[in-house]
This record gives structure tokens, C-alpha cells and sequence, in this order.
């Protein structure tokens, strides 16, 4: 079977996963894709040229799998004179519905986010089936979804939830997690346990809350190490000057791993993962932590209660600041390794790729 999968932001996340599943999958997938950057620009102007290249490039396809930065109702379009009826599916990596925005984006200051959620909801209603990363995505966008089409003054066509509700699942990222297995831990000097940070230095990860509490447990003279992963942007929260000034002591790492290797290595050196995001639709870099066998703490909220099963909830969930704090020290106090590994191993590509080569079969077979 030939995919054509169309991702117009080949970057980062988006880029490893259509990869990888190029890779392992069992059919022939070709990618075509734009450079990652001026994101807004990729869902207004994308569609256009990329269709451009679907019309030049491909000569035969059985399914054009996109994601969620296309605007897939305008790339049909453009493609339709070409091509006989080829079934769409959709990918959700994120949403620009339920997303929090910056406050201090231009276009929430004028009012034009709205745009991009709009996007979002027509390339679902040109789908033939929708797929979500999380089951919390898709209950946050389909939920949202309602709300947001009231907002319009007339013609809101409500009904079109339900539409697009009867075509979306579930469908969890696929990860090359075995990749983390050959590295072993840095060779450092004992000590103690080591605190990680392996996210996006932006707001949405909620950074001022996470180092705010390491600053706390210092000041109790709670002892702890600390490594931060991650690329200093041109712009990124002025807490982590703060805490690279503050916390100089407890630094073992702070900043962007020069390779792969290094990254790994890091990440299984570390003992605990406090989480405390506000944003996150699966958590790829929590599941590349917990698989490397660093103990999670993380909040009762979006897509985390997804990868620990329910039985162990109440000991690495917390449910506000203070519970955090007090599980913290805990898991600082005690220092015990579980093995979580088992829990998110499911993500695996090894693992998974059946289910994404079944489903996209279907698919094929329903329109013939």
C-alpha cells in the first residue's frame, strides 16, 4: 500500500515521528514535507505548496495520512482535479482549539487566533477518520469544540461534532524508545538524588513553578542535584538565568546536549522528574524519562495520568502545589528506583506500528 503523508512543519517532534513511522511501517510511505518554522505561515500557506508538489510528485497513493499543521480542506481542493478520491486521515499531534495561547501573541491581542482553531475543525470535517495522540486530546477538542462554533453569530452547525466524533480515536504516539537501551548512566561522583528537567524551555511547560519549588527545598537545606536539558532560545523565560545563577551549586547540567547520546546518558544519570507543565497533549520527553527509569511525579491534569496505570496514582500524581512539594520531598527522602519502564513501553514503535498499518488498511479497504 502507498501513503503520502503531508506534514508542513518537518520539525522536531513532527519530523521524528513521520519518520520513524516511515520506517516501520510495512508500506510504502513518501513524506512530503515543508521546512519547520514560521508555523502560522505552514497552516495558512502550506497546503498550497505542498498540493503543488502532491500534483508533481506523486504518481500513485492509496491514502494521504496529514497532520494537524495542514489545512486539508484547501490542499483537496487544489489536489482533486488530479486524483481520483484517495482517503484522508488526520493526525493530532496538538490543536490550536484548546492550546493556551500566549497572552502576549499579537494575534490574541487582536483577536485572530481564532483562525487557526478553524483550520483545525475544517481539515476534521474533510477527514475520513481523525486520530488523536492522547485520549485526553481528544476529549479536550472534541469537548471544546461546541463552545467554540457558539461564538460565530449565525450558522454554527453544532451537528458537525457529532460528525466529526463518529471518525476520531485514539491513536498514542509512536516512539523509538528502544533506542534509549545501549546508553548507561554518566560516571559521576555519588551524591544526591538527581532532579531533571528535559522539556521546552517555554511558559507552557511552567518553569517558574518548577524551579520556584527547587529554590524552597534549598532554603530547607533539602539536598538535591539538578539537570536541565533543553536549547536556550532567543527568547525563553527569564527564570532559567535565575536559576542557573541561584542553583549553581546543585547544576550538574544546564542546557542543550551536544548529541543523542549525551541526552540519553543524562536522562538515565537522573532519579526524579517533577513535572509541572500546563501544556502538553501526550508528553513525549515524560515517556523517554520514565522509560529510561527516572521516577515520574506529575500532575493530575492533560495526558499524564495516561502513561502511569490508576493502581500507583496516589503515590507519583499529586493534585495541587503543596501535594507536590510534600511528594517531592519524599521521593527525595526515600531515593527508591521502581521500575516504570513497563508502564510506557506500549509506545514503542515495535510495539504499536501494527495498530497504525491495521487502521490505515481499513481505511484503504472501506473506500474500495
Amino acid at each position: 500500500m502507498h501513503i503520502t503523508l503531508i506534514e508542513p512543519f518537518f520539525s522536531g517532534s513532527h519530523r521524528r515521528w513521520a519518520e520513524e513511522f516511515r520506517e516501520h511501517s510495512r508500506h510504502e510511505v513518501q513524506i512530503l514535507s515543508l521546512q519547520g518554522r514560521h508555523w502560522k505561515w505552514r497552516m495558512f500557506g502550506g497546503a498550497v505548496s505542498l498540493a503543488k508538489m502532491f500534483n508533481e510528485q506523486i504518481e500513485k497513493t492509496d491514502l494521504i495520512l496529514a497532520t494537524d499543521m495542514l489545512d486539508v480542506s484547501t490542499f483537496a481542493g487544489l489536489i482533486r482535479k488530479n486524483r481520483n478520491v484517495v482517503p484522508f486521515a488526520v493526525y493530532f499531534h496538538e490543536n490550536q482549539l484548546t492550546y493556551p495561547w500566549s497572552p502576549e501573541d499579537e494575534d490574541v491581542k487582536k483577536g485572530r487566533h481564532n483562525e487557526y482553531a478553524f483550520i483545525n475543525y475544517t481539515s476534521a470535517m474533510v477527514a475520513d477518520k481523525i486520530f488523536f495522540n492522547s485520549k485526553y486530546h481528544y476529549d479536550s477538542f472534541l469537548n471544546s469544540l461546541p463552545e467554540f462554533l457558539k461564538q460565530f453569530p449565525d450558522h454554527q452547525e453544532l451537528q458537525n461534532v457529532d460528525i466529526i466524533r463518529k471518525k476520531s480515536e485514539i491513536l498514542y504516539l509512536g516512539m523509538s524508545l528502544g533506542k534509549f537501551d545501549k546508553y548507561t548512566i554518566k560516571n559521576i561522583p555519588e551524591g544526591p538524588p538527581i532532579i531533571l528537567w528535559n522539556h521546552r524551555w517555554e511558559y507552557d511547560k511552567n518553569p517558574d513553578l518548577f524551579f520556584n519549588l527547587l529554590f524552597e527545598l534549598k532554603k530547607e537545606k533539602i539536598d538535591f542535584r539538578l539537570v536541565v536539558l533543553g536549547e536556550r532560545y532567543s527568547k525563553c523565560p527569564e527564570i532559567f538565568n535565575e536559576a542557573e545563577k541561584k542553583l549553581k551549586k546543585e547544576i550538574l547540567h544546564f542546557g542543550y546536549a551536544d548529541s543523542f547520546e549525551e541526552y540519553a546518558q543524562w536522562i538515565k544519570t537522573c532519579d526524579i522528574l517533577p513535572v509541572a507543565s500546563f501544556q502538553d497533549f501526550f508528553g513525549g520527553s515524560i515517556v523517554e524519562a520514565i522509560y529510561s527509569g527516572v521516577t515520574p511525579l506529575l500532575p493530575n491534569r492533560l495526558s499524564y495520568p495516561e502513561h502511569l496505570p490508576s493502581g500507583i496514582h496516589s503515590e507519583f500524581i499529586y493534585h495541587s502545589e503543596k501535594e507536590l512539594k510534600n511528594k517531592l520531598k519524599s521521593i527525595l527522602k526515600n531515593n527508591k528506583k521502581t521500575d516504570f519502564k513497563k508502564h510506557v513501553v506500549k509506545y514503542n514503535w515495535k510495539k504499536i506500528i501494527h495498530e497504525y498499518d491495521l487502521l490505515f488498511e481499513d481505511m484503504v479497504l472501506i473506500q474500495k
